[in-house]
C-alpha cells in the first residue's frame, strides 16, 4: 500500500498567525484609538482587522498550495514507480504508451500496462481495474508487481495469468482485513468482494507470432499499412476477481505481427468516451486517420488518438483511458511454408473492423 503523509505544521509556519493575532489583540486593548467611538477611529480599527484577516487568509492559502504541490509531486513519484515509463524499444518492438486519469488533477488511475522483453518473447499486459483514481492504485501495484516477476519466470502465458489471479486475490483479502478487521475477508457483502480487473495478456514471439489470453478486456486493433483490423479470438474469459479461472487455460493464437505492422491495446475508456450528445468516441476512425500517412510511429498514433479523444469529450473524460502501441520494428520477415510472411492456415486471421 502506498501512503502519502501530509507534513505537520512546523514552528515557523505557526509563528506568523500567532504574531498577527497578538497584533490584533494588542491593538484592540492597548491602543487608545481603538477605545474611541468616533467615525475615524472605527474606520482605522476596521482597516486593522481587515488587514490582519486578509493576511491570515493569504498565509493559509499559501500553506495549502505548498502542501498540494508536495502531494502532487509525491503522486507523480508513485506513478513513476507503479506505472513506470516504458522503454521506446524492446527486442525489436517499438513501444509507446500513455494514460489519462478521469479524476481531475490526478496523474494516476485504475488502468495498468507493462511490456517486458523475456526469453519467451515480448510479453505485454493491459488491464483495467474497477473504479479509478487513487483508490485503484493499490490493485494496479499488486498486479504489475506480480506480472513483472511472472513474465520472466513462467514459460507459458497460462501460468502468468494464474500468478496474476493469485496476486489479485491476496491483495483483496489483505485490503478487506485492513478496511474492516472485524469482518475479515469472508464477508460476501463486503465491497471488496465485488472488485474485478479485466486483463489482456499478450506474447509476441521472435517470429512475430501473437499468443493471447483475454479476461474480459477489449480486443486490440492491428494496423497493417493503412488498414485497421481488430483481432479476435472467440469469447474472452471472465474478468479476474469474481470467478475462479478454468482448470484448463487455452492460449489463443491470433496470427502474426509482421515487420512494419502495429498493435494498439487500450482500455474501454477509449471507446466508451462520449461527447455532449452521447455519441461514443470512434476509435477505429481515429486509428485510420493516424495511419493515413503510412508509415507512422507509435508516438504519432498516440498523439492522434488522444488529440481526437480530448476534442471529442471537450477534455472531460469520465473514465480512465490507457493506450499502448507496439510496432514490429524488426528487419526481415519470417515466412511460413507459403512464403507469404503471413501465418499458416491453422492460425485464425484477424477480423476486419466494420
Amino acid at each position: 500500500m502506498i501512503r502519502i503523509k501530509a507534513r505537520a505544521p512546523t514552528g515557523r509556519v505557526a509563528v506568523l498567525p500567532t504574531v498577527w493575532g497578538a497584533v490584533a489583540v494588542g491593538y484592540k486593548f492597548g491602543c487608545p484609538l481603538a477605545q474611541q467611538n468616533g467615525l475615524g477611529a472605527r474606520i482605522v480599527t476596521s482597516a486593522v482587522f481587515f488587514a490582519v484577516g486578509t493576511g491570515l487568509i493569504v498565509h493559509v492559502r499559501r500553506s495549502l498550495l505548498r502542501e498540494l504541490r508536495l502531494a502532487r509531486r509525491a503522486a507523480n513519484a508513485a506513478q513513476d514507480v507503479v506505472l513506470r515509463p516504458l522503454p521506446p524499444r524492446l527486442d525489436g518492438i517499438d513501444v509507446a504508451a500513455a494514460q489519462l486519469s478521469a479524476d481531475r488533477g490526478a496523474s494516476v488511475g485504475g488502468d495498468l500496462y507493462e511490456a517486458i522483453a523475456t526469453e519467451h518473447g515480448v510479453r505485454v499486459v493491459m488491464g483495467d481495474v474497477r473504479g479509478h483514481g487513487l483508490a485503484a492504485l493499490g490493485t494496479v501495484a499488486a498486479l504489475l508487481g506480480s506480472f513483472r516477476e511472472a513474465a520472466h519466470d513462467e514459460p507459458g502465458l497460462d501460468r502468468v495469468l494464474r500468478r496474476l489471479d493469485r496476486a489479485l486475490a491476496r491483495h483483496l483479502r489483505e485490503r478487506a482485513r485492513a478496511e474492516h478487521p472485524a469482518n475479515g475477508s469472508a464477508d460476501p457483502d463486503h465491497p471488496v468482494a465485488e472488485e474485478f480487473v479485466t486483463v489482456l495478456l499478450m506474447e509476441i514471439g521472435g517470429d512475430g507470432d501473437l499468443r493471447v489470453l483475454n479476461c474480459g478486456h477489449p480486443w486490440p486493433y492491428a494496423l497493417r499499412g493503412t488498414a485497421v483490423e481488430q483481432l479476435t479470438g472467440g469469447d474472452p474469459l471472465p474478468p479476474l476477481g469474481p470467478f475462479p479461472l478454468p482448470t484448463e487455460l487455452e492460449v489463443l493464437s491470433c496470427g502474426r505481427l509482421d515487420p512494419g505492422e502495429s498493435l494498439v491495446l487500450f482500455t474501454d475508456g477509449a471507446e466508451d468516451a462520449r461527447d455532449g450528445q452521447g455519441r461514443f468516441f470512434p476509435l477505429p476512425e481515429a486509428l485510420r486517420e493516424a495511419v493515413r500517412d503510412h508509415p507512422v510511429s507509435p508516438q504519432a498514433v498516440l498523439r492522434t488518438v488522444f488529440t481526437g479523444l480530448l476534442r471529442h469529450t471537450v477534455g472531460r473524460t469520465t473514465d480512465d483511458v490507457a493506450v499502448l502501441v507496439l510496432r514490429n520494428g524488426r528487419r526481415g520477415a519470417h515466412c511460413n511454408s507459403s512464403g507469404t510472411g503471413r501465418p499458416a492456415a491453422t492460425h485464425p486471421q484477424p477480423t476486419t473492423y466494420r
